[in-house]
């Protein structure tokens, strides 16, 4: 039996604290990634430890190992983090961890 995968990234923005192009990024990352079919419990989340230097988290979870896959390969994420991810993002850490 597969186990689910919960997806994290934690990340900042080459943008200003508060700006429209901020909330944009935001905004069009949960329209974009939240609507790839395998994805669920999609969540936009803002950092509040003084602890790390990332500002920013999107977390989501996957049925498995196989919908893992088909997210990372699915267009809408794949032109996500070309024309927008790797343009916008400063910094990130990406975390995935499988139940056990």
């Amino acid at each position: 039996m597969s186990k689910r995968i919960t997806h994290m990234v934690i990340f900042t923005l080459e943008h200003e604290k508060g700006s429209d192009e901020e909330k944009k990024f935001l905004k069009d990352g949960k329209s974009i990634l939240s609507s790839i079919p395998v994805v669920k419990k999609f969540k936009v989340r803002k950092q509040i430890s003084e602890k790390n230097k990332f500002d920013f988290g999107f977390s989501m979870e996957f049925a498995n190992q196989n919908d893992y896959e088909k997210y990372n390969n699915h267009i809408d994420h794949v032109n996500f983090v070309k024309e927008r991810w790797e343009k916008e993002v400063n910094q990130f850490l990406e975390i995935d961890f499988k139940e056990i």
